[in-house]
């Protein structure tokens, strides 16, 4: 059974500076919440279709980890499909609007392994929503910055 989790904030950006923020790896590790780390699968960065990079959730002993790979690609939008502990996609897409950028993101997943479903159903569900939203707020902050 798939979750999706969706969000959205203004940002007071041109799209391109917004898009930036997600395709340029040294920007999303700025915005990106601390214990999680991306890397590049192959050591190049890139966000062109068929492109692996990896996320790591830095906890001590697990780092859980989703091998990830761009499944959609154009100017404004990019598309993670992911495996691992959850399976699904990463959508991050800029809509321009009056005086700046509409962001959505959208979180599409399942969690195949019952136990890991149940867990996440009841310690973290609700802190990654909340999570979600502090890396939209931190993405704004990196985004405006990076426009003035």
């Amino acid at each position: 059974m798939s979750q999706v989790l969706e969000q959205s904030i203004q940002i007071n950006a041109p799209a391109t500076a917004v898009e930036r923020c997600f395709t340029d790896l040294a920007l999303m590790h700025r915005w990106l919440n601390p214990v999680l780390s991306c890397e590049p699968v192959g050591g190049v960065w890139s966000t062109d279709i068929g492109s692996q990079s990896r996320f790591v959730i830095q906890i001590p002993l697990l780092k859980p980890t989703l091998n990830s790979v761009v499944v959609e690609r154009q100017p404004g939008l990019v598309v993670w499909k992911f495996q691992g502990f959850f399976q699904g996609c990463d959508r991050w897409e800029c809509q321009p609007v009056e005086n700046g950028t509409l962001l959505l993101n959208r979180f599409e997943f399942k969690v195949p392994n019952p136990l890991v479903s149940w867990g996440f159903q009841t310690f973290a569900a609700s802190w990654t929503k909340q999570d979600m939203q502090a890396q939209l707020r931190r993405l704004k902050r990196v985004a405006e910055q990076q426009s003035n």
